[in-house]
């Protein structure tokens, strides 16, 4: 049989969006096991968001929608990570709902899923700011001063990952964390999990706005130099 596959995507206000990145993403499933799914969590939004995605269930039978999440982005990530391991994934692939990642970049990452066991993109170039690309090499470089890591890019969000490797680091993290992404990361390299850093592209937002703003990034910066203290005691 084919291997599962999970496609994650958290979303939160995503009306302008939604309906093209699913209608991108879905075909991917086709040569799939027939288990394999989209799931998109979508919690606390304000717009159509929900209503565009339960349209959409009924052509694409094979997307799932959880609600029962929390609003933001870092425990929306986690509960889909959660949710794909309890329905028996093989591999899980996170992306985000707002259609700055390329779905053909994809597949080079499917071939090579089984010399790894994760495969993380590498923005190589980021149209979303200056502001985010600086917090990214700050978080880089926190990571190797905490940690001893050399990461290239911590958080993007493109990340094919073998789900029993990804268990053994998921429920380390507690189910608000903030940051899952980075810290999975920083998990897989600090144990010499066999991964491989590939470059991504990443595009503009074509609509619909973040959940994230720089006062948010700030707050959850300084939290998050506390929780890397705690994790490197623990790990």
């Amino acid at each position: 049989m084919s291997d599962i596959l999970y496609i994650v995507m958290p979303a939160y206000n995503e009306e302008e969006n939604i309906g093209t990145v699913i209608g991108q993403w879905y075909p991917i499933l086709k040569d799939k096991s027939i288990e394999s799914r989209i799931v998109v969590a979508d919690s606390g939004s304000t717009d159509k968001t929900h209503e565009i995605l339960l349209r959409l269930q009924k052509s694409c039978p094979q997307l799932e929608v959880i609600s029962d999440t929390g609003k933001y982005h870092g425990p929306k990530v986690i509960a889909l990570y959660d949710y794909a391991i309890k329905h028996n994934a093989d591999y899980i692939f996170q992306t985000d709902s707002d259609g700055q990642t390329d779905p053909d970049e994809f597949y080079g990452f499917w071939t090579d899923r089984e010399q790894y066991a994760g495969i993380f993109g590498k923005r190589r170039k980021r149209a979303d700011g200056k502001i985010r690309e600086f917090v990214e090499q700050v978080v880089c470089i926190m990571l190797r001063m905490y940690f001893g890591v050399k990461i290239p890019d911590a958080n993007a969000p493109f990340r094919l990952m073998k789900t029993d490797i990804l268990k053994k680091y998921l429920y380390r993290l507690s189910e608000d964390y903030s940051l899952p992404n980075i810290m999975i990361t920083t998990f897989f390299v600090y144990n010499n999990e066999a991964i491989a850093f590939r470059d991504i592209s990443f595009s503009a937002r074509n609509g619909g706005g973040s959940s994230i703003n720089m006062v948010k990034i700030i707050k959850m910066g300084f939290a998050s130099l506390i929780d890397f203290r705690k994790m490197k005691k623990e790990m």
